[in-house]
């Protein structure tokens, strides 16, 4: 019973910060177009209290409890079972900032999360555009590239698995036949991470190609017509016209492949790498569930929740403070 528990409580503080991150952004994206938008007025001062109290239980009992609980015990020392507390204050943070493991995971992170998102928009948006055009087979070709969006990410981290295996693996085979390159994620932290970056990206790419498709056909035709009639080319058309009218999409994504690489990508890098070779896969969300339930560290991985929540509060406000007045909703 008290291991199921352990289990239990840390995946619950992963998916409190995960629901934070998109709670956050969705306050953040509800105040960039409040002022687009009607207010309505209710005659009863009560109705909207009562037409808001469902949210409000799901919120509380979800999210404000969980985090509240993640917050606390943060601050305290549990046995792995969880039947004994003591109060340590700051001293889990202490020994966080001090484990050059937890230091690691943090550029490791970074690299990874970087990865994903640029990578992720840049094939999606290329993608998009391919779509976009007038092509034989295009509703099949749209199609086909919405089909890894429904795949569990588990799933997809094995199927990288078998086209990365040294021996089997089709990617292997033809990186070495092509250009004599030899790939082993068992043993090479890059290739480990090549791995994975690929099974993310491949994953999330149909969730953006579905955000750019809508985008580029929401664009009026005689703006891009008009450009060709004055000469400009199709490179000029898009980098002038199409991809600063994506800007909002752009934007939109970015943060939400953020939120992705950080949080969603927990099964991928479990069923792929377990975090290695070594630690050098090892991200913050994966350290959180390793150090809380296979370390049985309760104490040191609900501080990692509430650095984490810090680290995706922070985040969220700052693309909404700077990167966004560079974002044209016009």
């Amino acid at each position: 019973m008290g291991k199921a528990w352990t289990q239990h409580e840390v995946q619950g503080k992963w998916q409190t910060t995960r629901l934070l991150a998109h709670f956050l952004f969705y306050l953040s994206s509800r105040s960039s177009f409040s002022t687009m938008e009607k207010r309505v007025l209710f005659k009863s001062t009560w109705l909207p209290w009562l037409l808001l109290a469902p949210q409000f239980c799901i919120i509380t009992v979800f999210f404000f409890w969980p985090a509240g609980q993640a917050l606390l015990q943060s601050f305290q020392l549990q046995d792995p079972f969880g039947l004994s507390t003591e109060w340590v204050g700051l001293d889990n943070f202490k020994a966080l900032f001090s484990d050059s493991g937890y230091l690691e995971s943090f550029k490791t992170t970074a690299v990874f999360s970087t990865l994903v998102a640029t990578i992720g928009i840049g094939v999606s948006l290329m993608l998009a555009v391919l779509a976009d055009r007038i092509i034989k087979g295009a509703l099949f070709y749209r199609t086909l590239l919405i089909v890894p969006y429904a795949v569990a990410p588990a799933v997809a981290g094995v199927l990288w698995i078998f086209m990365f295996s040294p021996s089997l693996g089709i990617v292997s085979y033809w990186l070495a036949q092509s250009i004599g390159f030899q790939t082993d994620y068992l043993l090479n932290s890059n290739h480990a991470m090549g791995l994975i970056v690929s099974a993310a990206v491949w994953k999330q790419v149909s969730y953006n190609f579905l955000f750019f498709v809508a985008g580029l056909q929401s664009i009026p035709k005689s703006l891009i017509e008009a450009a060709a009639i004055d000469g400009a080319g199709p490179w000029k058309r898009f980098t002038s016209i199409q991809f600063p009218l994506l800007s909002p999409t752009t934007f939109f994504l970015l943060v939400i492949n953020l939120v992705y690489a950080f949080f969603d990508t927990f099964a991928i890098i479990d069923a792929t790498t377990h975090g290695g070779p070594g630690r050098d896969t090892s991200t913050l969300v994966y350290k959180v569930y390793y150090d809380g339930f296979k370390a049985m560290d309760l104490g040191g991985s609900a501080a990692q929740s509430v650095v984490l929540m810090v680290i995706v509060i922070a985040l969220t406000v700052f693309q909404f403070r700077y990167v966004e007045k560079k974002v044209n909703y016009a």
